[in-house]
């Protein structure tokens, strides 16, 4: 697994970007006074894998809009709509140098990453399997992106066309299993589909091992949802054809996504959500499209959700994604090596069982004699709010559950230590 520094926005082509490694500077203490709901020091916000608390410049990006010049983008010749189009543009290249996309047009505005992974789904996946072709998938991963392909397999069986679904499994470190997908892999392959930093388990996967060893027609999907503003995410270097990704996990709105669509992909996808804005006609031999990402971008926007996107990367930007990476990684090895010693406590899947010491602000566990729900209500009663349950995977038994812990940049060393003593007095108390 290889996280890259990245020095241009956008780049000609991925041979020519020369690659800087240095010693990221630290996330300063300061950072969480930039996040109006932090200011209560009682309270300890662990849950950043659900969404990440607002800077105060993503919050005056979404009311500004709303208080000042609102107009719909592109639908208008007047001032107001032609600089918010523009201001739109501006945060697609943007997006896409972030994300390390070659080109704006690989970036598509959707209502989150369910959207985005329904848009491959239907506009893809639709458009090109045949009767026999396989996507592989792995059923521990977020409901999105396992139930998408299960809706677009029954879909295709309403109109008698028959895919299937391979899944695979994960290994004790939380990644996808390669020696799995390998052994899964076939002729009729046409799609992988991974999470990129797994929503529960913690564990990063990147594919890297399959390279040259499957065949380069078959496509790769990632479901960067948590991986987005936590680490540096290059989308080139990932090899990816789709991938994904959830605004307000990266300090973003709600109810804005980012779906990065390689250009190799374009001629295979068909409109989806034609309307408004979305370049689509009628022609003599169907609905003609008048390219990307107009083809997958129909009706009114979530225009203050793309405006937060701007604020948000200006902050990832300004502490280096590096240094954010970094600062989650001591989080995550402190509180396994907190939590491990406590009698009774068991973790899932994820850097706890590692052979190296890594961490990507994500673990998830259990304690023996209280519920996942009693122990989340119990921590949530001392100030530290954490997510239970089965944290939206479909295979997951519902009356199970665990506890995830998810940092970001805004908790400190001392959260983690309070939280851990808070964990070891309950089950000192069971």
């Amino acid at each position: 697994m290889r996280i890259v520094d990245r020095v241009h926005p956008l780049r000609p082509e991925p041979a020519a970007v020369a690659v800087t490694r240095h010693a990221p500077t630290p996330v300063p203490a300061t950072i969480r006074d930039r996040f109006p709901a932090l200011a209560d020091p009682a309270v300890v916000y662990l849950d950043s894998a659900a969404t990440t608390q607002k800077p105060d410049t993503v919050i005056a990006a979404v009311t500004a809009y709303h208080r000042e010049h609102t107009a719909n983008a592109g639908r208008g010749s007047y001032g107001w709509s032609t600089a918010l189009t523009a201001r739109i543009a501006a945060i697609r290249t943007r997006a896409a140098g972030f994300l390390g996309a070659q080109y704006p047009d690989e970036i598509v505005f959707t209502s989150g990453a369910t959207a985005a992974l329904g848009t491959i789904a239907h506009s893809w996946g639709l458009a090109t399997l045949e009767e026999g072709d396989e996507i592989l998938y792995n059923p521990a991963d977020h409901a999105a992106n396992v139930l998408s392909w299960h809706h677009l397999r029954d879909t295709m069986a309403r109109f008698g066309r028959r895919i299937v679904l391979r899944p695979y499994r994960s290994t004790a470190a939380g990644e996808a299993d390669i020696d799995d997908i390998l052994a899964q892999v076939g002729p009729r392959t046409r799609l992988i589909t991974t999470s990129h930093l797994h929503h529960v388990y913690g564990g990063l996967t990147t594919l890297e091992e399959l390279r040259g060893r499957i065949d380069p027609e078959i496509l790769l999907c990632f479901d960067c949802s948590q991986s987005g503003g936590h680490l540096p995410v290059d989308v080139i270097d990932l090899g990816a054809d789709f991938a994904v990704f959830a605004g307000h996990k990266m300090f973003g709105a709600p109810g804005i996504g980012l779906l990065y669509c390689r250009r190799r992909v374009h001629d295979r996808l068909r409109p989806f959500l034609p309307g408004g804005h979305s370049g689509i006609r009628v022609g003599e031999d169907g609905l003609v499209g008048s390219g990307m990402p107009q083809l997958l971008e129909g009706g009114t926007q979530n225009i203050p959700g793309i405006l937060s996107l701007a604020p948000a990367f200006d902050l990832l930007d300004e502490l280096d994604p590096t240094a954010v990476a970094a600062h989650n990684r001591e989080l995550t090895l402190r509180l396994i090596e907190g939590l491990r010693p406590i009698p009774g406590l068991d973790f899932l899947p994820g850097p706890a069982h590692a052979r190296c010491a890594v961490g990507y602000g994500i673990v998830s566990f259990t304690l023996d004699g209280i519920s996942a729900a009693d122990l989340g209500f119990v921590l949530a009663e001392s100030g530290f709010l954490v997510r239970t349950g089965a944290h939206c995977v479909p295979s997951a038994d519902p009356d199970a559950g665990s506890v995830r812990v998810s940092t970001h940049l805004y908790n400190t060393l001392d959260e983690i230590d309070r939280f851990v003593a808070c964990v070891a007095g309950i089950a000192g108390h069971r």
